[in-house]
């Protein structure tokens, strides 16, 4: 049974990042790192998660918000310094503390969970997770006892040749018996060149006293991978793109080309939905199913419903519904809302709009501030004029009405179901149902005119 509770290590700076964001705040495939790491101890079954923060720790609460416990490393000593000032919140806590690291964006609830299970069955009182590293440069070897204890962990600069030839290193991932971890702790000092305190001697201390030390490899080195820098950052982010494409296509998704398609871990996208490469779907957005997306389409928390076809589109924090057609260089902007069939042409821009099933906005249209009926008709051209200089206001347009081409409809107003506008017309009055509308001053030709410009 999974009963652990983790303790994730997100104090530091990150100096390599050169940025002024916190380390573990920096986004991946659309979330924070550290809400990647807390996702899935999550879905691993954590009976609690506790974050210790330091730099930017007000920062870090607000991205994260309240659904796990923090507690403040004030001073950076070290990471066995962050895990002790969980001491108090944790007290009379018995079982498993998993230590995790809030720059691990690539970790599985399933690598989390496996880790856990054969920490218990080993019955060890420590248990390090540990990669095999194609290029372990850098990296503290783990030495094992024949029969797979752990006899010891060995920095790189401090390894001999034949150790240096091992390739188990150190993921800096820890699962303790938490009354063992404790007590160890309070043995540690900060005797060493940076004179901090660190987790692993945690370990020396505890094989010192007979316990056992176990370890548990995990099945790919790329979920171990902490993120130090922007180089580092890119390559998560492609591992965590590749996942979500795999996952996706498995769940029956055509993606054309993986590796110009951009897709955020929270997206969800229904069966037989095509996408098309160049495509970037980000945040909480939802897709369903027979969709044709892309090329060159960006939905940020969108809202899409099935048999939906959408090219050259940019659009966020909307809804369209199943059957819309969104055609070439459509700007679809926050609170707007697409019904059902509804055919967006080129160049059309919606923002804080509902536009009524099986309505038509063939080209070259801002609609703004506009809650357009059923079957609506709107000519190439036509603009909602919804801001006077200080105050936008809305258009009203009723079921099946006709606006002619490079129409404006000045806001306030209203054209009634059935009604017609005039091509060329501006609209500043209630237009009554089933009538027609043309506001337009009369030709007027100018005989015996010239162009002076060219005498």
């Amino acid at each position: 049974m999974l009963d652990f509770i983790t303790v994730i290590l997100a104090a530091g700076k990150g100096t390599r990042m050169k940025s002024k964001l916190p380390k573990v705040l920096h986004r991946a495939a659309g979330k924070p790192m550290l809400q990647h790491v807390i996702d899935a101890a999550d879905a691993a079954g954590a009976r609690r998660n506790i974050v210790v923060t330091g730099f930017g720790g007000d920062v870090v609460r607000e991205s994260i918000g309240d659904s796990v416990e923090y507690v403040e490393q004030r001073e950076q000593l070290g990471t066995g310094h962050a895990v002790l000032q969980t001491k108090e919140l944790l007290a009379g806590e018995h079982g498993t503390i998993m230590v995790l690291c809030g720059d691990t964006p690539l970790l599985t609830a399933e690598l989390l969970a496996r880790f856990h299970e054969e920490h218990v069955q080993a019955g060890a009182k420590a248990t390090v997770l540990t990669a095999i590293m194609p290029n372990a440069k850098g990296y503290g070897r783990v030495i094992r006892r024949e029969n797979g204890e752990v006899l010891k962990i060995v920095e790189h600069k401090d390894a001999t040749p034949e150790e240096r030839e091992i390739h188990e290193v150190n993921a800096g991932i820890y699962c303790f018996d938490t009354q063992a971890l404790f007590a160890a702790l309070a043995k540690v000092t900060n005797d060493n060149a940076q004179g901090e305190y660190y987790l692993p001697d945690v370990l020396s201390i505890l094989r010192d006293a007979g316990k056992k030390i176990w370890a548990v490899t995990a099945d790919n080195y790329e979920s171990t991978l902490g993120i130090n820098s922007r180089s580092q950052l890119a390559v998560a982010e492609r591992i965590l793109r590749r996942r979500k494409a795999e996952e996706l296509m498995a769940d029956g998704v055509t993606i054309i080309d993986p590796h110009t398609t951009f897709i955020d871990a929270e997206v969800r996208v229904g069966m037989d939905t095509v996408i098309y490469p160049f495509t970037f779907l980000e945040g909480s957005t939802v897709i369903g199913t027979d969709c044709e997306i892309g090329p060159n389409v960006r939905f940020q928390n969108m809202v899409i419903g099935d048999n939906v076809k959408a090219h050259y589109v940019y659009a966020h924090d909307a809804e369209v519904e199943n059957g819309a057609e969104l055609g070439q260089f459509n700007h679809i902007r926050p609170d707007s809302h697409i019904g059902a069939g509804v055919k967006m042409g080129n160049f059309v821009e919606v923002k804080n709009s509902n536009i009524g099933a099986g309505s038509k906005l063939p080209h070259l249209s801002y609609i703004g501030d506009c809650d357009l009926g059923a079957h609506v008709n709107m000519g190439c051209g036509t603009i909602t004029v919804n801001y006077d200089g200080k105050k936008k206001f809305r258009t009203i347009i009723g079921d099946d009405a006709f606006i002619g081409c490079n129409s404006n409809l000045v806001a306030p107003v209203t054209v009634e179901s059935g009604a017609y506008v005039g091509a060329g017309s501006t609209i500043t009055t209630k237009v009554p149902a089933g009538s027609l509308a043309v506001a337009r001053a009369h030709q007027k030709n100018i005989a015996g005119w010239r162009d002076k410009r060219s005498e």
